[in-house]
């Protein structure tokens, strides 16, 4: 029953600036073609001419020299309007033979061992895992489910290890949060950044659980700033050791780890100027070091099993040799881990809509009234129909993004915040209704959907909230379209010299006005039953290609401060991506000749059909007149809220 009792020879081994070009205005792009609402942006056989230089045009080399190298990211030419389909379709598959026998060999006892020897309602009734889960989760190896068989852990991949995090997520998000915060961010600086010496020292008491990791970020007053950390790490003279300072609040696993990646502030000298800086730098602590003391389990809504506690740090030396990374190089060691993390909140959350829709599904089939089953009933087919479908996106799109990670792929960053954003809010949508289905049944507590309501709350908000989350969406995916409009206009002025290029954009234009196809396409890669769900995508990249140059060229950097604007970016963006992940799917499905082939394709035309739908009507407000007049007020309103402390209108009783 036990994972490490199973062969082990299957395992095979923000954005904070735009470009300075767009600061200019709207009246960047107007000459290029006096069309009005048609906006210049990318398609492959452009981007071709951008990469590749034409016969004869030797002038065009200066812009193409400054292109930037091309994302093979769905989601960042999405925002140029381009198509880069590689990650995408077909969709992917990364498992060798031997990682999915393995694979499959562990799923089973992983999930017997959560239905015999875990109880859910008890973890949070006690509001800690029970010793005996503990004890039989660290025989599994599951805390070392990523680290390498070398240094003893099972070596799980990405995507292996994402299913595994599906099993827990269906039956206890409290022992997910225990061992997520311990190896999807806890260690997981040191399986990215760490040294040879540091992982040879730390990496084998993570794995057996003997230790219990943390990550350290968040303080009282930089929550989603990171960057704003108070906590400081002074370098000695001799440059021995930092002596640590400072206080962490809310970190999971923070009254049980011994080894905590910490994240402070270190003042550096700038070799040039001599001016201090303080920059953020990361760090592993030992609590042997001494001066690392933890305050009580803070009282918490929900995933009540999993530790909660503040960290302080006082005069903690910390021998140099425990730098995790360079020096200065924190934030982006910290950045890196969250990305790295985001895919396995996706697959537990999939795992969590699995568990519940089938509680739903269960009593609809059974649950009789007005002497009919409930499925019958239109409102109810409607619900467990949407259920299935926020499923069903989640679930491709965790395995797409682990997918692509395994594959090699470095640039995921969107899809991941995409995921986490998504996974959050279905996992949440999918449980309110099933408590809805189940009604009085589904609130009373023995059904155990009033404690995943509880659990699933915290996944909107921490790993950076959904609010934080969809802001770095949209920056990140602008920020890239707006490089690529800097070359375009640097093409500009020298037009005799780029005239391949410019020709192009003229000849896309010219097709857009006139409301003709601009040459994107996605035949061949979608199966052609799915191929008006293709179209659709199709149309949704020109769309969303077309109002992220219109807003880039309206707002210029200052898109930064229009949040009004950046969000409902980020929803097209993270409707976009749903919609590629399921299509992709449900291709690879018809073309296998899956079982559910049909019922996948059902899922993702009304899927499509509908985000489709989504798109088009944010991109139409953006473009509305009447959108800044309500942004302002919003913001009027909300003004007026805080100046009053509460709503404002008088009480319709008059006291």
């Amino acid at each position: 029953m036990l994972l490490r009792s199973v062969s082990r020879s299957a395992l095979s081994g923000f954005v904070r600036r735009l470009p300075p070009v767009l600061a200019g205005g709207r009246g960047h792009f107007g000459p290029l073609v006096p069309v009005r609402n048609t906006r210049l942006y990318g398609s492959r056989a452009a981007q071709r001419v951008v990469d590749k230089p034409s016969a004869g045009v030797q002038a065009a080399s200066d812009v193409q020299k400054k292109t930037v190298p091309e994302s093979k990211s769905f989601a960042v030419n999405m925002f140029k309007g381009q198509i880069q389909t590689s990650q995408v379709f077909p969709y992917p598959s990364c498992l060798s033979d031997e990682q999915e026998q393995f694979l499959r060999e562990i799923v089973g006892p992983v999930d017997d061992f959560f239905q015999e020897m875990n109880d859910a309602a008890q973890n949070d009734a006690e509001e800690k895992v029970a010793a005996h889960t503990m004890e039989g989760l660290k025989e599994m190896g599951a805390f070392g489910l990523q680290v390498p068989v070398s240094l003893g852990g099972l070596g799980l991949s990405n995507t292996q290890y994402a299913r595994l995090v599906e099993i827990v997520g269906s039956y206890d998000l409290g022992v997910g949060i225990t061992l997520g915060a311990h190896q999807s961010i806890g260690f997981k600086g040191i399986l990215l950044y760490g040294n040879d010496a540091q992982k040879q020292k730390y990496l084998p008491r993570l794995a057996s659980g003997q230790d219990i990791a943390a990550f350290c970020l968040t303080e009282a007053g930089s929550g989603s700033d990171a960057a704003s950390i108070k906590t400081v790490a002074v370098q000695s003279p001799c440059g021995e050791f930092f002596t640590l300072n400072g206080g962490k609040i809310w970190i999971s696993n923070g009254g049980l780890a011994e080894i905590f990646t910490v994240f402070a502030k270190t003042p550096m000298k700038d070799p040039d100027t001599g001016a201090v800086q303080d920059k953020i730098s990361a760090f592993i602590v030992e609590r042997s070091f001494g001066g690392v003391t933890h305050g009580p389990p803070e009282k918490k809504m929900g995933i009540k099993a999993s530790n909660t506690a503040e960290v302080h740090f006082d005069n903690v030396r910390v021998p140099a040799e425990c730098l995790l990374g360079n020096l200065g190089d924190g934030f982006k060691v910290a950045m890196n881990i969250l990305n790295n993390g985001r895919f396995g909140m996706s697959a537990a959350l999939a795992g969590t809509m699995r568990g519940v829709i089938a509680k739903a599904t269960e009593h609809a089939a059974n649950r009789t009234q007005f002497g009919n089953k409930i499925h019958n009933f239109g409102v109810i087919q409607e619900k467990l129909a949407r259920m299935a479908m926020l499923h069903y996106v989640t679930e491709s799109m965790a395995y797409m993004i682990s997918a692509n990670m395994d594959n090699g792929s470095t640039d995921f960053q969107i899809e991941a915040a995409i995921s986490k954003i998504f996974a959050s809010e279905a996992a949440w949508t999918v449980t309110d209704e099933c408590i809805q289905i189940m009604g009085g049944m589904g609130f009373m507590k023995d059904t155990g959907l009033e404690r995943v309501m509880r659990d699933l709350r915290i996944f909107r908000i921490f790993e950076g909230t959904n609010d934080i989350l969809r802001l770095f969406v949209a920056l990140t995916g602008l920020q890239n379209a707006g490089k690529e409009l800097k070359n375009l206009q640097r093409a500009l002025k020298n037009p005799i010299g780029n005239a391949g290029l410019l020709a192009g954009e003229f000849a896309k234009r010219a097709k857009r006005s006139a409301g003709l196809s601009s040459g994107l396409s996605l035949q061949g890669d979608v199966h052609p039953q799915l191929a008006e769900s293709g179209q659709l995508t199709v149309n949704a990249v020109e769309q969303f290609g077309m109002i992220v140059e219109e807003q880039l060229s309206r707002h210029g950097q200052k898109i930064i401060g229009q949040q009004f604007v950046t969000s409902r970016i980020a929803d097209c963006a993270i409707a976009l991506y749903s919609m590629v992940v399921v299509l992709s799917r449900a291709s690879r499905s018809l073309e296998q000749g899956v079982a559910s082939a049909q019922h996948e394709k059902l899922l993702c035309d009304t899927w499509c059909t509908e985000a489709y739908e989504r798109i088009v009507q944010d991109v139409n407000l953006l473009r509305s007149s009447k959108a800044h007049e309500l942004f302002s007020n919003m913001t009027s309103i909300s003004t007026s809220m805080v100046d009053n402390g509460q709503v404002v209108p008088t009480h319709p009783l008059g006291f």
